[in-house]
C-alpha cells in the first residue's frame, strides 16, 4: 500500500493540471478501490449484475472527470470515491427498478414472466432515501456514515476528512446509525 503523504502529493499534482499525476496515482489506489468496491457489493443480493470491477471501472472514469476537485488528502479522495460508488450502485437500482416496470419494453405474458424476473436490490435505494433524509436535518452524520459504512475510512479518517475529532465522529456514528435504522424498519412490515 502506497504511503499516505505519496498518495496526497499525487492528488495534489493532479488537481493541479498534472495529467501524468493520474497515472502514477492509480496504481498506487487501486487496491483499495477495489477494496472499497468489494465492501459495496459485500452487500448486494447474490446474483447482481453489476460486479466489483465494473464498479471500480465506472468510478474511475467519474474520477476523472472530477479533475477540478481540490484533493485535501488520501482520505478525501476515498471519500469522494465511496460517494460515487454509492451514487452508481443507486442509480443502477433505480434503473433496475425502472426497467423492471417497462421502460419501453413489449409486453410479457404471466407464463413467462417468473422465468425472466429478476428483483432489484430495494435495500441500496431505501439506504440511499434515507440517508439522504438524513442528510436534510444533519449533513455531517449523513458524512459519517457514508465515509465508515460505505468508503470503510476509521474514526479517525473520518474526523480528518470532516475536520472534527474522532469521538465527534464516533457519536454521530451511533445516534446517525440508530436513526437509519429506525428510518428503514417504518418501511418493514412488522408481524403483531
Amino acid at each position: 500500500m502506497a504511503a499516505p503523504q505519496q498518495v496526497t502529493e499525487l492528488l495534489l499534482a493532479w488537481s493541479q493540471g498534472q495529467s501524468s499525476a493520474l497515472e502514477e496515482l492509480m496504481p498506487l489506489v487501486h487496491n483499495e478501490l477495489q477494496r472499497l468496491a468489494h465492501h459495496y457489493m459485500a452487500g448486494q443480493r447474490p446474483g447482481h449484475t453489476l460486479q466489483t470491477t465494473a464498479l471500480v471501472n465506472e468510478a474511475y472514469l467519474r474520477l476523472v472527470d472530477c479533475s477540478r476537485v481540490r484533493w485535501q488528502n488520501r482520505a478525501h479522495f476515498f471519500a469522494v470515491s465511496a460517494q460515487l460508488m454509492r451514487r452508481i450502485l443507486v442509480d443502477f437500482a433505480r434503473s433496475r427498478g425502472y426497467l423492471k416496470r417497462g421502460a419501453g419494453v413489449r409486453p410479457l405474458s404471466l407464463e413467462k414472466a417468473p422465468d425472466i424476473f429478476q428483483p432489484t436490490d430495494p435495500d441500496v435505494v431505501a439506504l440511499d432515501d434515507a440517508l439522504n433524509a438524513l442528510a436534510a436535518i444533519d449533513p455531517r452524520k449523513s458524512q459519517v456514515i457514508e465515509l465508515r459504512f460505505f468508503g470503510g475510512l476509521t474514526a479517525e479518517e473520518t474526523a480528518e476528512v470532516l475536520r472534527v475529532s474522532p469521538d465527534t465522529v464516533l457519536r454521530d456514528w451511533k445516534l446517525a446509525k440508530v436513526w437509519l435504522h429506525r428510518e428503514l424498519s417504518r418501511g418493514v412490515p412488522h408481524d403483531a
